[in-house]
């Protein structure tokens, strides 16, 4: 038996579903619609409406492109048209009353992905009695351009804009506004890093989540690689005007043809975060040590083996490997200490793990060093019989979501994921959302680690050797 229940907002009524004692409400606006007069321009108020809208169906995707080769595999996507991509949904226990907030941001690294994957559901969070949320932001050239005349970080500052709105509009749906934890993993852990690094946002968050999130920024000129790159392909300038009169898709055809060829020594630049004195004003690397919020924050034990399917790895010859460390900055002893902690390590899996632990797990160690009181450290472990993925990049989330007979999940994990295992990372998950207490304690001078595997345990944290030696 379902019913249509309805809340008011600022901006007018809504009306969701609801289904086994949880209330779900669809594709509300947070923002206006980013095209027209609003592309390439900070988020925009929502207009007010008359009557009460619908909110049974999510909204439109961000423009992108779905994943390729051997990755698109493996990681689904969605597409929805339309021009209101910038909506938030929302799970909640029926009756809720200053319940406690959870706000998703998902991943794909600045350039895929959306709130409307199937995995992404927030019925088992609503279902232990927190208010799950979860946001859409601007993509790749819509979202992450350096324009010369042009807001930056624009999906950063959709992120913010969501944020604020769940901080306003969250009690209509029984959600305690003092009360909101940010989590988001890969690029969606890099947005809640960067909320944080701002004063604004970090206001409105209680406690924080990252799985698998970089926390670097980088300077304009860095960050502006791919933008410069892609306005020299389509002969443009890069300003606003020049890249409003180029559409979506065009866009995302001229960053495809960039994309082309690619490979994990030579790829085309990435969007990043851009340091703006007015969006970002400092890494989040460098704001995070020094906050006082509350922070789970983790990484999987071979991240990069989504990221580099077995027939690239085998490609990386020593000639190769030695190019990357100094393009890198990498001392020839981290090498050496690498080799050493991975023995019988492919050359190419010795390059994924410093990747790994360039962009990843030194910078959340740093993290964790710097406040080892304030902080919950794990590490996701099991390994995968799929593609020999192992404990690969993203494979945590169909355990964190308890969502392991979902398509994405089974893609990954194969069918027969330990259930035991979901059931303790999201008590876990739902521990720290409501008490702060996942489990575990926090890092501390024992540098505590919840390894998370088919039997699970607390330890010091693994691996440090050479992390220290890795720049950053």
């Amino acid at each position: 038996m379902t019913s249509s229940p309805q809340t008011t907002l600022s901006t007018g009524a809504v009306r969701g579903s609801e289904h086994e004692g949880v209330a779900r409400f669809l594709g509300i606006p947070f923002a206006a619609p980013p095209f027209g007069e609003n592309r390439f321009r900070a988020p925009q108020p929502v207009r007010a409406w008359k009557g009460v809208r619908e909110a049974t169906q999510f909204g439109p995707t961000a423009p992108q492109l779905p994943y390729a080769g051997a990755i698109g595999e493996l990681l689904g996507s969605v597409r929805i048209d339309g021009d209101d991509i910038l909506t938030a949904n929302v799970w909640a226990p029926i009756g809720a009353s200053s319940a406690p907030v959870l706000l998703w941001i998902h991943g794909g690294a600045l350039e895929r992905g959306t709130a409307a994957l199937p995995l992404y559901d927030g019925t088992v969070f609503a279902k232990a009695g927190i208010v799950f949320v979860s946001i859409n932001y601007r993509l790749g050239s819509e979202g992450f351009s350096v324009l010369e005349d042009a807001p930056r970080n624009l999906g950063l500052r959709d992120a913010a804009a969501g944020l604020a709105w769940v901080q306003r509009e969250i009690s209509a749906f029984g959600g305690d506004p003092t009360q909101i934890t940010a989590m988001g993993e890969s690029a969606g852990g890099a947005i809640v890093a960067g909320l944080l690094a701002r004063e604004d946002s970090r206001a409105l968050i209680h406690r924080a989540i990252i799985e698998s999130g970089p926390l670097a920024a980088q300077p304009v000129k860095k960050a502006g690689r791919v933008t410069a790159q892609l306005a020299k392909r389509l002969g443009i300038r890069s300003d606003r005007a020049a890249f409003a009169e180029v559409s979506p898709e065009q866009l995302l055809d001229a960053r495809k043809a960039q994309s082309a060829g690619s490979s994990p020594l030579g790829g085309a630049p990435g969007f990043q975060f851009a340091i703006d004195p007015e969006s970002l004003p400092r890494s989040p690397h460098e704001v995070l040590g020094e906050i006082d919020t509350p922070i789970l924050i983790g990484s999987n034990t071979d991240e990069y083996r989504l990221w580099f399917p077995p027939e690239a790895l085998a490609g990386i010859s020593e000639l190769k490997l030695q190019a990357a460390r100094i393009l890198s900055r990498i001392p020839r002893r981290a090498v050496r200490e690498y080799r050493s902690a991975f023995p019988g390590a492919s050359t190419g899996e010795v390059f994924g793990q410093l990747v790994t632990d360039m962009l990843l797990r030194a910078p959340l160690s740093r993290l964790a060093a710097a406040r080892p009181d304030l902080t919950h450290v794990y590490e996701f472990a099991w390994p995968s019989p799929v593609r020999d993925l192992r404990a690969a990049h993203a494979l945590e989330l169909g355990f964190v979501f308890d969502r392991l007979t979902d398509d994405e999940t089974v893609r990954l994990a194969g069918p027969g994921a330990p259930q035991a295992l979901a059931d303790e990372m999201n008590a876990a998950w739902i521990g720290f959302v409501t008490n702060g207490d996942p489990g575990w304690p926090v890092y501390g001078s024992g540098r505590q680690t919840r390894i998370f595997d088919a039997t699970s345990a607390t330890l010091p944290q693994r691996r440090t050797t050479g992390m220290d030696l890795l720049p950053g």
